[in-house]
C-alpha cells in the first residue's frame, strides 16, 4: 500500500508555533533566574557587629541583587565551625587565619578566600590600674585564656615568659573579681561589656602590637570554590558591599537584624563595637596601602610570616603549608 506524505504545516501555524516555543523557553529562563541560589554561612560566634558586613549586605538586599539568598547561622562557645564547613553541611563559615591554618595542616579541605578584619581583634585585657603595661611585664603573672591559645604561646616564647594559664569561661566575671586579672578577650567586645558591669574601660595588649598579624577570614570547602565560583564571587562581591555600606553609611539595617538575631545587642553595644572597627581600622587596615579598596584582601607575604611563626613555634610541621595552599584572591572582584 503507498503511504500518503503528510502536508505540511501552514507557515502562519508553523510562526506561531515557533514564537510560542521562544517564549515558553524564556519564561523558564526568567524563573530559572529569578530563583535565587542558596548559600549558608555558619558565623563563628553569636551575631554582633564583627558579622556587620554579612547583616548588612543581607539586610540591604546586596546578596539578593546577586542572585542569591544567604542564610546566617548562630554560633557560639560549641559552634562547629570547622566540621560544619568540611562536610559540607554549611559553604561558607567566618573563622580566624590561624585557626583555620591549623586546620588545614591537618588536612581539612578549607581555603580563605576573604578578610573579615585585617587584624584579628584579640588580645590581653589589663585593669586600667594594673602595673601591667607591656608584653614584657606578664612575666610571672596568671591569664586567663582558652587552653592552647596560639598567641599566648607566641608571647612566652618571643618575650620569654613565665605564665599561668587557667580556661576561659567567656565571660568576664572573672576578671571583674579581680584586680589583678588579665584575662584574653575581643577588643570591641568585651571593654564594652566590663565598663556595663561597672569596672574601668581596661587596657588591651593586642595581637598586632605584639608582631602577630593574622586575619579574621571568611573560609569555604575547596570543593565549593572549585564548583560553584560564580556564586562565590558573587557572594564576595555583595559581602564587600555590605562592609562598606556598613562602615561608611547607615548601620541601621545590620543593627535592627542583629537585634533581632541575638536578643542580648543593645543600641549602646552595637554603637561601641562598630565605633572600635572603624578606629583601629580592623576591616580597612592600618597599614599604608590601607582604606576601602583594601577591604577584604589577603596578601601572601603576611601569611608567609604567619607560617613561619606557627612553624617555629611547633604549632605546624614545616613546609606542609604555603601561602598559594592556604588562601586565595580569586573570588575577589
Amino acid at each position: 500500500m503507498k503511504l500518503r506524505s503528510r502536508r505540511p504545516l501552514p507557515a502562519i501555524i508553523r510562526s506561531l508555533l515557533l514564537a510560542l516555543s521562544a517564549q515558553f523557553f524564556a519564561l523558564n529562563s526568567a524563573v530559572a533566574a529569578a530563583t535565587p541560589t542558596k548559600i549558608s554561612v555558619q558565623l563563628d560566634w553569636v551575631p554582633e557587629p564583627e558579622h556587620g558586613g554579612l547583616y548588612q549586605a543581607l539586610a540591604r538586599g546586596f546578596f539578593r541583587e546577586e542572585g542569591l539568598d544567604v542564610t546566617l547561622l548562630p554560633g557560639g562557645p560549641g559552634a562547629q565551625v570547622m566540621p560544619s564547613v568540611a562536610t559540607g553541611k554549611v559553604d561558607i563559615a567566618q573563622a580566624d587565619s590561624t585557626t583555620t591554618l591549623l586546620q588545614q595542616a591537618e588536612g581539612l579541605p578549607f581555603v580563605q578566600f576573604v578578610a573579615v578584619f585585617q587584624d584579628d581583634p584579640s588580645g590581653i585585657l589589663v585593669h586600667a590600674d594594673s602595673p601591667v603595661r607591656t608584653f614584657a611585664d606578664l612575666n610571672g603573672q596568671t591569664i586567663i585564656a582558652r587552653p592552647g591559645w596560639p598567641f599566648l604561646k607566641f608571647l612566652v616564647e618571643k618575650y620569654h615568659l613565665k605564665v599561668n594559664e587557667v580556661p576561659q569561661n567567656f565571660s568576664v566575671a572573672a576578671f571583674l573579681g579581680n584586680k589583678q586579672a588579665l584575662q584574653q578577650g575581643y577588643f570591641i567586645a568585651e571593654p564594652h561589656h566590663i565598663t556595663q558591669a561597672g569596672g574601668k574601660p581596661p587596657r588591651f595588649l593586642s595581637t598586632w602590637d605584639a608582631g602577630f598579624r593574622a586575619y579574621a577570614v571568611l573560609i569555604t570547602n575547596k570543593k565549593f570554590a572549585r564548583e560553584r565560583p560564580a556564586e562565590l564571587r558573587a557572594f564576595t562581591r555583595a559581602y564587600l558591599r555590605g562592609w562598606q555600606d556598613y562602615l561608611e553609611g547607615d548601620p541601621t539595617p545590620a543593627h535592627t537584624a542583629l537585634k533581632k538575631a541575638h536578643a542580648p545587642n543593645t543600641d549602646a553595644f552595637l554603637a561601641f563595637s562598630r565605633q572600635a572597627i572603624i578606629t583601629e581600622k580592623l576591616v580597612t587596615g592600618r597599614d599604608a596601602h590601607g582604606g576601602p579598596k583594601n577591604i577584604g584582601r589577603l596578601e601572601a607575604a603576611r601569611y608567609a610570616e604567619q607560617i613561619a611563626q606557627l612553624e617555629a613555634l611547633g604549632l605546624l610541621p614545616k613546609g606542609k603549608l604555603t601561602p598559594a595552599t592556604a588562601f586565595t584572591n580569586e573570588f575577589l572582584p
